[in-house]
This record gives structure tokens, sequence and C-alpha cells, in this order.
């Protein structure tokens, strides 16, 4: 079997042309899928999963598989050098054109991946999908797969991002504690969309992170530029839209702002057991 038929993203995990028998699809095996975009709490998640004992096989994660296997097609695609890619802008715009050639974008790309079953007999998870052509690819072409949808308001994802770790409540306290704080500060981080995309209150309770000094304008800025850039192109609420329309029966939806995250776990595994 030569390299251009088949890759190896793992020890146990390929893509192409199946080298032996033992090598099988995704839709023949029991599979974990965590969905929601960045901050929603998918590795806090993940790390109470393993305090719980559930036995699971981590497949090439998100990032693995756009850095082995979208950005090298786009890149080879448009004749560019193959190097990697760590601006988050460009790899927007390289998974966007993958998308635009491959609509299930990252769905596909999980769909073609082929396991070694001698070497991972059990459940196999994968760290995640986000958007509604994703999900609805996944959810038509992996009849064994079962979601795990994590939500959390943009304005947490904001912070999490920050690494701040205060509970929602205690920080939307904040935005009439500190409404003194003249909301133009929040404007004058100057990124494009945001204030679109935040109530008053949210931009309050941001802006006084910075007023406080318990974050930089230039941490804030980061991060709300992040969130902003993800929400045009996922729609967290489209995407569990269609989820619980094609798979609501494989569907689990978890709030991890009302949820601790070792009630996420739980949760978690109590889907497993009975769906």
């Amino acid at each position: 079997m030569s390299a251009a038929t088949f890759t190896l993203l793992q020890s146990d995990v390929g893509y192409g042309v199946a080298p032996s028998a033992a090598w099988q699809p995704l839709a023949a095996r029991p599979l974990l899928v965590l969905v929601g975009v960045t901050g929603v709490g998918k590795s806090t998640t993940l790390a109470a999963l393993q305090h719980t004992g559930l036995a699971y096989h981590a497949l090439p994660d998100r990032r693995v598989l756009t850095d082995r296997l979208i950005i090298p097609t786009m890149l080879a695609t448009s004749g560019a050098p193959l190097a990697p890619v760590t601006d988050r802008t460009q790899r927007f715009a390289l998974t966007r054109a993958y998308r635009e050639q491959h609509p299930g974008g990252m769905g596909e790309a999980l769909n073609m991946l082929l396991v070694d079953v001698t070497q991972t007999p059990g459940l196999l998870l994968f760290d995640g999908l986000r958007g509604e052509n994703e999900v609805t690819y996944a959810a038509q072409t992996l009849p064994r797969a079962r979601f795990v949808v994590l939500d959390a308001p943009d304005v947490v994802r904001v912070i999490r991002l920050m690494d701040r770790q205060d509970p929602f409540d205690v920080i939307a306290a904040r935005a009439s504690t500190h409404a003194v704080h003249e909301l133009q500060r929040f404007v004058d981080l100057d990124v494009e969309g945001a204030e679109a995309l935040f109530t008053p209150e949210e931009q309050h309770i941001l802006a006084d992170l910075v007023s406080t000094g318990e974050a930089t304008a230039d941490d804030l800025r980061k991060a709300l530029s992040i969130v902003v850039e993800e929400r045009r192109h996922y729609d967290p609420a489209a995407t569990r839209a269609a989820l619980e329309a094609l798979a609501p029966a494989r569907t689990l939806v978890v709030d991890t702002v009302a949820d601790a995250p070792q009630t996420v776990a739980l949760k978690i595994l109590d889907f497993l057991r009975t769906s």
C-alpha cells in the first residue's frame, strides 16, 4: 500500500484506501461527537469525562484534521507551498474554501477516517464539530454516532478565552455594580461586529473587566475577535436545531454554565447508556 492511497494520522487512524479489513470506516463504529464552538467547555468536559472512568479512544481532534487533512488539501489546490498556517484568519479562509468544495466541511473530513479495530475496539470520541453543515453531514452518514452539544453564551465564551473562570451569575452582577463605566470603552476596542453580537449589559460586563484591571484591553480584543469571527462562520442555534431535527434520539444538549463539569460528564454517561 503506497503512501499516496493511504495517509496515517496516528498509529490506528488514517484515511484513504483501507490497508486491510481491520481498518473500518467510522460509520461502522460507536462514536461520541462533541459539538460546540470555542469556549463552550469542550476541554473541561473531556477532563471531567476522564475522571468518570469512561473508556473511549480519542480520534485526531478538529485542529489535527484541519492541519493534516483540510489545510494541506486547500493549499495543494491553490498551488501554495505546504506549510503550517497558524493565523486564525487565514485558517478560517482556508476552511471556508474547503467547505465550498466539500459542503459537509469537517463532517466530511471526519467521515473520511478509517480506524484499526484491532487497536481500538471500543467507543471512539471526536472533538469536535461546529457548524450546521458539519453536523448535518455527520448525522446522515454516521448512524452510530451520538452527539453532545455543549452550549454557553457568547459573553461567557469571551471571558473563558481570557482565562477568567468566574461563574456567569457573579460576572453578570458586574453590569449593574460598575455601570458608571462608560460603555464607549467597549466601542473603543474597535472589533467589527462585536456591538451587534453583545447586549448593552454584556458589553458593560466585558468593559468592566478592563476598567477594574482584571483583564487588559488587548486580551479582551483578541478574545472578542475570535468569538466574532467564529460567529461569522458558525451559528450554534442552527447547529443545535439541525441535530434535534435529524437525530433527536442521538443528541444531548448541555448548558455548561448551568451545570458543573462533573454534572455534564454524568449526563453524558447517562445519555450513552440510554441512547
